[in-house]
């Protein structure tokens, strides 16, 4: 075996001399078994595998072994996409770290990855592969049937692996005017994180996605009201690194201040009136998980103090306690306000909203989604007749297309609410356009309407929408618009818009 403390100068040629082999593969093929191959060669181990995340970040497959002295056919097994049972691999892979047991024991470590052998592995390298974007795209595994230290193999290991990586990468570049395009996100199943969808603007959600899966960094989610924020906030837990453990869900505009603040870190016995035992809040039940906080923006400012901390320190204190003690949870927020604006009003702390916008991901409305309105029209026409144990609809000429005309202001929300509508009011086993309710379909401009009367139908329109997100709520409209409150009120009162309208 090599020895980088007594023989640096030969370890450096030899490693030289493997970066050269794999430089001059011309097939993916020839890399990745050369990548296992120089592995095993350099760091004298009997065994030598590499392991490739796919394009989501959701499944890891091994993609190379080398044992006995040659490339085994046996590679290709793909690993649990919650790598259950894996724990070593898990270890690596979601927390970016190096692995090295010289004493490796089966009875204390899982190591259902490793193949059978005549004598047991007794010493096991894992290093995690980077590349240039410093993301995790695989794993290098190398073990010895014999005492060994293999740490100090692992930066170079690892420099090998990144490279093979960048390589191969640029192999699928150049070759890719002669292979078969990649299919096109379709469905739930073809996106891999359970929505739906193939717009290009759910295609470019899709990717904001799979950068954050296996990244601890808190992800706000923006976006009017309906368009599935809450969807997105699980597809991350349920397919990123913290997918064994719990995700806690708590809209922040449900509860008074003094309860939600007592929910979210809890409390302890005689804290107040009624406390009579400890009571464990929302982070320490996400602990290791993810905690979802819907309508952030309409938390109160003294708990924004206290998330501040949590997301700065990992810390809660308890009401009535006066120590801390560590969790570890992942914040994934939302709201349908413009938190800026918020900022800039002085309704939300700038500190948080930087804390928690790491990664903001905006989710498009419906009617910038319109080749996806259709797709979702079948799908909850199909969960509804299914829960109502009748035989599948049929779509009418013309329903699919009095769908589509419609600007959906609601977004994916009411378009569930009107598809179960019409399927509760459908008699027959064909879904017609009268089974649909379309409130703006109502609102056609008569063609003698003079310019000013078309004015303000279009204003009052406006008005409305922009009521509607904001839940109501007049002074975050008025400063989505850009006017003065007193203004807003003004022209409601003008265009007869009541409470009940909204």
């Amino acid at each position: 075996m090599f020895s980088q403390i007594s023989q640096p100068l030969r370890y450096a040629e030899s490693l030289l001399e493997q970066f050269a082999v794999l430089a001059r593969a011309s097939s993916s093929e020839a890399l990745l078994g050369g990548v296992v191959s120089s592995a095993a060669q350099l760091s004298g181990c009997a065994l030598s595998q590499l392991y490739l995340l796919d394009d989501t970040h959701t499944r890891l497959t091994l993609s190379a072994q080398w044992t006995a002295g040659e490339l085994q056919a046996s590679a290709g097994a793909s690993v649990s996409s919650d790598y259950d049972g894996q724990q070593l691999l898990q270890y690596c892979l979601l927390q970016n770290q190096t692995l090295c047991l010289s004493e490796l024991d089966s009875s204390l470590h899982q190591t259902g990855f490793l193949p059978e052998a005549a004598k047991p592995w007794r010493s096991l390298l894992c290093q995690p592969l980077l590349d240039e974007q410093q993301q995790v795209n695989g794993l290098l595994v190398v073990a010895s049937q014999e005492p060994a230290e293999l740490h100090g193999f692992a930066r170079s290991l690892g420099q090998l692996g990144s490279f093979a990586i960048g390589h191969l990468h640029l192999l699928h570049r150049l070759r890719q005017p002669q292979v078969t395009p990649t299919p096109v996100l379709t469905s739930k199943d073809a996106s891999g994180y359970g929505l739906i969808g193939d717009s290009a603007a759910m295609r470019g959600v899709y990717q904001m996605i799979s950068k954050v899966l296996h990244n601890p960094v808190s992800v706000l989610l923006t976006g009017e009201t309906g368009t599935g924020k809450e969807l997105v906030a699980h597809a991350i837990h349920n397919c990123g690194m913290r997918r064994s453990k719990k995700f806690v869900v708590q809209n922040c505009a449900s509860l008074p201040e003094n309860l939600l603040e007592s929910e979210l870190f809890g409390y302890r016995k005689g804290a107040f009136s009624g406390a009579d035992r400890d009571h464990p809040g929302l982070f320490d039940a996400a602990h290791g998980g993810t905690l979802f906080l819907d309508e952030i923006g309409d938390m109160p400012l003294s708990l924004q103090a206290k998330l501040l901390r949590v997301l700065q320190e990992g810390e809660v204190r308890p009401l009535g306690c006066t120590d801390t003690h560590k969790v570890d949870v992942r914040i994934v927020a939302a709201t349908h306000h413009n938190l800026r604006s918020l900022v800039e009003s002085g309704q939300f702390r700038e500190d948080l909203f930087y804390r928690l916008a790491q990664f903001p991901i905006e989710l498009p409305p419906l009617r910038q989604r319109e080749q996806d309105i259709l797709t979702l029209a079948r799908y909850f026409a199909d969960k509804a007749t299914s829960l109502l144990q009748r035989e599948t609809c049929r779509w009418a000429d013309g329903t699919l297309e009095h769908l589509a005309s419609y600007s959906f202001p609601g977004n994916v929300r009411e378009l569930k609410g009107i598809v179960e509508r019409a399927v509760l009011l459908c008699e027959g086993s064909e879904l017609l356009p009268e089974h649909f309710y379309l409130p703006q379909s109502a609102d056609i401009q008569p063609s003698n309407l003079s310019l000013r009367e078309r004015m303000e139908r279009v204003e009052r329109s406006l008005l409305l929408d922009c009521l509607r997100k904001n839940r109501g709520n007049q002074t975050s409209a008025a400063g989505e618009l850009g006017l003065p409150r007193r203004t807003l009120l003004y022209r409601m009162q003008r265009l007869n818009i009541s409470p009940a309208d909204v």
